[in-house]
Formats: structure tokens, sequence, C-alpha cells
């Protein structure tokens, strides 16, 4: 989401979310693919059926999970005004902070079974991250502090057995976008903090509909329509019009190792209060593609392209990040992420600096906010998972410390208060389930 500059002081930002590839074979086997890296670990939410002495099997299948993440980035350089430039998760430098409780409750459908199915997911989120993933007349006005609550998820799901042998998902109410690579979850994705793609890049959340429709065994056509990227309805929406997604999922290229996601999203996403009715028909064109190769059973790969147009702010944004995940041992594995981002305008890359400033500004709002001239973002993160398997009530314990280096790569100094061409912090995360 991106708003048009008020001075140094009244702009808004884009978004992203997240991408695993969930594929069924042909021998019933499911393949989970995060980030490029065959899941080998433990599933990082503990489940418990809610009704497993019932004689009912969709009852049995109702599960509950819960799961807490926290954390801190730590920067030397103490900028003046207490945020880390371009770091949404990890913003307030030298502190630590509740990212996520969550808890989840879920009856999945399964697409191996080609019968009518019907499953839902009510999920919600109470942390530091809640700030950056409201709907706008949903949940942006409920708590002003910078701890907040989040419906995540709320939607009904559907198995239809249509048109062809794999049949048609469907997923309709609060949704997660499924564009970019990292996302929400902490266990899903390998760093604490995010890259600029995934955060200006990618949309957050929707309310609407998506659909999967499984052609083959190895191709997906993905397209859906929601009221536009974090927007509901009314005086909630930020503008008049609805947005949508289209794209493809191959899996099971070159004998199982490569999948390919490409989404496309169009619709307009600017603020009426900014840009007057122009707001209305004015599109933002988001566009990202993401390759995950398995090289073997310890390294693998992940590429992802973005490329965003808007046309009522005449501005863009495109780049690359590269990750890489390298299995030390069954229980410490070493990643790292690279990325080259170009923000053509400077309307883009912002921290927003209030608690509730980040929505505000959905809606066209002068808000504190700190921004950059035009900048290519040069960014390094490296760091640990170690996950060990404790047993007992921590199902999932993941311990993430990271050390992360950004730059201006053409001269400006939009780190450390306006003062520094670049920026270096370190710290992490910690990830419990039960």
């Amino acid at each position: 989401m991106a708003f048009p500059k008020v001075g140094r002081a009244g702009l808004p930002v884009v978004i992203g979310r997240a991408v695993m590839i969930s594929r069924i074979t042909a021998k019933g086997t499911v393949c989970l693919v995060l980030l490029g890296v065959a899941l080998s670990t433990p599933m990082a939410w503990a489940e418990i059926s809610l009704f497993g002495a019932s004689s009912d099997e969709w009852l049995r299948g109702i599960v509950f999970q819960a799961q807490l993440d926290g954390g801190i980035m730590a920067n030397p350089a103490r900028p003046t005004n207490g945020i880390n430039f371009g770091d949404f998760l990890g913003d307030h430098a030298n502190q630590a902070q509740l990212n996520q409780v969550t808890v989840k409750i879920e009856r999945a459908i399964d697409p191996a079974k080609q019968t009518y199915q019907i499953g839902f997911t009510l999920q919600g989120l109470y942390g530091s991250d809640a700030r950056y993933y409201h709907l706008l007349g949903v949940s942006d006005r409920l708590i002003d502090a910078r701890y907040q609550l989040l419906p995540e998820q709320v939607h009904v799901d559907a198995h239809l057995p249509w048109l062809t042998k794999g049949g048609l998902d469907m997923r309709a109410g609060i949704l997660q976008s499924p564009m970019g690579v990292e996302t929400l979850d902490p266990t899903q994705r390998p760093f604490y903090t995010l890259a600029y793609t995934s955060q200006y890049s990618a949309p957050f959340e929707h309310l609407g509909a998506m659909f999967d429709w499984h052609l083959t065994s190895m191709f997906d056509v993905t397209f859906g329509v929601d009221t536009g990227n974090q927007t509901s309805w009314g005086r909630a929406d930020n503008n008049n019009a609805a947005a949508g997604y289209f794209g493809v999922n191959v899996t099971g290229l070159l004998g199982g190792k490569l999948n390919i996601i490409e989404l496309s999203r169009v619709g307009p996403e600017d603020a009426r209060r900014s840009l007057g009715k122009r707001a209305n028909t004015a599109e933002r064109f988001w566009n990202d593609l993401s390759l995950y190769y398995t090289v073997n059973e310890r390294l693998s790969l992940t590429g992802e392209f973005n490329y965003l147009h808007d046309d009522g702010l005449r501005a863009e944004t495109y780049s690359f990040v590269s990750f890489l995940a390298y299995k030390i041992s069954p229980t410490l594995t070493f990643n790292y992420r690279g990325e080259i981002y170009r923000d053509n305008t400077g309307l883009f890359v912002s921290s927003f600096l209030s608690d509730r400033a980040y929505m505000q500004a959905y809606l066209g709002e002068s808000v504190p906010v700190e921004t950059a001239p035009p900048t290519t973002y040069g960014a390094l993160t490296l760091g640990l998972t170690y996950h060990p398997d404790l047993g007992g009530v921590f199902r999932v314990f993941e311990m993430r410390p990271e050390v992360r280096f950004d730059r201006s790569l053409n001269g400006t100094h939009p780190f450390n208060t306006n003062r520094n061409t670049g920026m270096f912090t370190f710290g992490g995360d910690m990830v419990v389930g039960f």
C-alpha cells in the first residue's frame, strides 16, 4: 500500500504477505515447501483436537492451536526517534516486544478427497505485529497502544469437486494475502525481520474470496476478488472500487525439485482523501514471481522477483530477493537473505511513528511518518534457526538470531533518523508453540 507524501510527516506505504506451496501428490503424500525449504522439522503449530472423542468425523477434524513470538532488534547507532527505518516487525530499536500471541481454531479441508467438503479457520492475534495487518473498519480502532488485537483469519473454506479431477478450493471471509514469499506466521519464514519487498510491495490482508483451481497434479490457477488491500466496505474502504488476483502455481518441475508461483493483482488502492475521485479508477498493478528450488536434503534456494506500478501516484517499485537455507544438523539451519529494492519515488518505504499511524495513512490522513527520497536499497540478512524437539507441552520451539545490514546504494541517507547511508541491526526472536 502506498500513500502520497504530505511533507515529511504525512505519508503512507505498500504492504505484503506470503506463500506456502501445498500440494497433494498422486499417492496422497502431503508435500509442503516453505520458503523453498522442504519441511523436515516438526510442524510449527501444535494441534489439539477439540472433539477427539466424538463419533462425528467432521467434528474430530476441528483442532486448536496456539503460538507465541517475541523479539528485539538492536541498533548501535541509536536513532533519535527510536525507530529502525524500514522495519515493521522489529521497528522499535533496542526494545524487546511481544510480536504475537496467536490462537487458531480450524477445520481444514483435504484437497486429496474428491468429495464436497466444508471447513473454516478462526485465527486471532494479539501483539505489536497487529498494527500493520488490520482491515479498515474491522479492527484498526480497537486498541491504540503498541499491542493490538487482530482477526488474522476468519473464513469459510470449501472443496468443490468440479470441472477437473483436482476440483476447486474456495476461501471466503477475512483472508491473508497469498502473494510473496514471507508470511505473518514466523514459523513459515526464515527471519524475524521482513524484506522490503514483503513490507512495501505485496498486500497483507483482504476481505473477499479466493479460489484455487487444480487443473492437473502439477498446475493450479489462483484467482479472487476483494474490497482492496486492508480495507472493508463503506467509509472503511479508502476508495469505491474492488480489486483481485490472478496467477498460476506450477509444482514438481525438474524431478520434483522446482516449484514456481506467479501472482498478479490489479485494482485501485489509493485513498480518496489524497487523490480525490481519481482514486476510484487509478489502478495499481502488483506482480510477484517466486521460484523454490530444493538442491538436496540440506540445501534449498528461493528467488523472488517483484514489480509494482501505481497509476494514481505515478510511482513504481521493483526488486529481487534471494534466500538460501542450509540444514547444518537436524536442529540447526543457516539462513541467508539478500535483496535489491528500488523505490522510484520515495512514496513507499516509510516508518510510521505512532501505533495507529500505519492504518490512518491508508485512509489518506496526515500521520507522523519518517520517509526517504527515491532510493535503491540493498539488504543482507544472515541468521540461524535452532529448533529442537522439546516434547511434552512445548510442541514447538525456535530461536532465530540474525544480523542485518541495510544500505542506500544511490547515496541517500534514509537510516538512523536520516543521518546515515547504512544501518546495522542485530537481534532475533523466539517462537513457542503449544
